[in-house]
């Protein structure tokens, strides 16, 4: 197995996962504890330098500003670095100022993970789904007519919380797991 990848996310409850639509074949779909929305991707950088970020950021918390707040999910499409795409993720519309000022933060954690600032420019999202291995180009567009099927405008989440993640041992059923996690202050 590569070296794992390390982020900081908010974890959400996805109940809402288990009533979508069976997808196409060479897609996993995300188990609901998988269900976050990514503050800072920060890669391979092992478990030392994960601490470091999750400490960075859990000191400055309290000055932060950033308190609990909801989000509405929206059109689902296409992410991640691979080509065509890697994930089938719901764009954020309700709560999306407030997402994109919390992403802001990414390339000071990820500096402190790893000694380099992320170049990336972080756009908020919801994973839903996930392509297995090297699916066939004609799976990508059987997937996003998946996605043009679904309509989760009355999928409303609170972000009340952020989490440590890591990749599980056993990856077939469950992507992800919580490392340590901390609830937000309310206002």
């Amino acid at each position: 197995m590569p070296r794992p990848n390390w982020f900081i996310a908010f974890p959400l409850d996805a109940g809402f996962m288990l009533s979508l639509p069976a997808l196409p074949p060479g897609f996993l779909r995300y188990a609901p504890e998988d269900v976050h929305l990514t503050l800072a991707f920060l890669g391979a950088c092992g478990e030392v330098g994960a601490e470091r970020a999750w400490h960075a950021f859990e000191s400055e918390l309290p000055n932060a500003g950033l308190r609990p707040f909801d989000v509405t999910l929206g059109e689902v499409k296409g992410f991640g670095s691979r080509r065509p795409y890697s994930t089938l993720s719901a764009t954020i519309v309700e709560g999306r100022e407030q997402a994109v000022a919390a992403l802001a933060r990414e390339g000071d954690l990820t500096m402190a993970a790893s000694g380099r600032r992320s170049k990336r420019v972080p756009t908020p999202h919801v994973s839903l789904a996930r392509v297995r291995g090297r699916a066939a180009e004609g799976r990508f567009e059987a997937g996003l007519a998946w996605a043009r099927g679904l309509d989760l405008r009355e999928v409303r989440l609170r972000l009340d919380r952020i989490a440590l993640y890591t990749w599980t041992p056993m990856r077939r059923e469950r992507l992800f797991r919580i490392v340590a996690e901390r609830p937000l202050a309310p206002k």
